[in-house]
């Protein structure tokens, strides 16, 4: 399964997730992290979904699928499933591996991956990923 398999409304929630961090950064002024840290800035410091409801709410009649794209994901990257399967768990490692993918969208991410990103990069990089 890739993020494109699900509802639009679940893949639009990851993306709106995604550029508000870019927005709270691009107002930081000595972010210099490498490309390659810009996942975990915006998808590992702080949780997509916090409380079982708004999980639930989120994975709706997907939740089986989501369960599978994380399983399949964990499986492929680390030989074995870690994530508990409980709502909010389920819901923010799918945003965590849908970040991945949305974020693979931008190439200029892709030309910076080992160099600094400034404003200007960060400002780049979200206009790639509405795309």
């Amino acid at each position: 399964m890739q993020l494109h398999d699900f509802p639009e409304p679940m893949q639009q929630a990851v993306l709106d997730h995604a550029l508000s961090n870019l927005e709270d950064l691009c107002g930081l002024d000595n972010y210099v992290h490498q490309g390659a840290d810009l996942h975990h800035y915006l998808f590992n410091e702080d949780y997509f979904i916090i409380g079982s409801y708004q999980a639930q709410q989120f994975l709706g009649d997907q939740a089986f699928n989501a369960i599978t794209y994380v399983q399949d994901y964990e499986n492929e990257n680390f030989g074995e499933v870690n994530t508990e399967i409980t709502d909010e768990k389920i819901a923010n490692m799918f945003a965590y591996i849908a970040g991945e993918e949305i974020l693979s969208r931008s190439k200029h991410l892709q030309k910076c991956w080992d160099k600094p990103l400034n404003e200007n990069s960060l400002k780049i990089i979200a206009m790639e990923i509405k795309q």
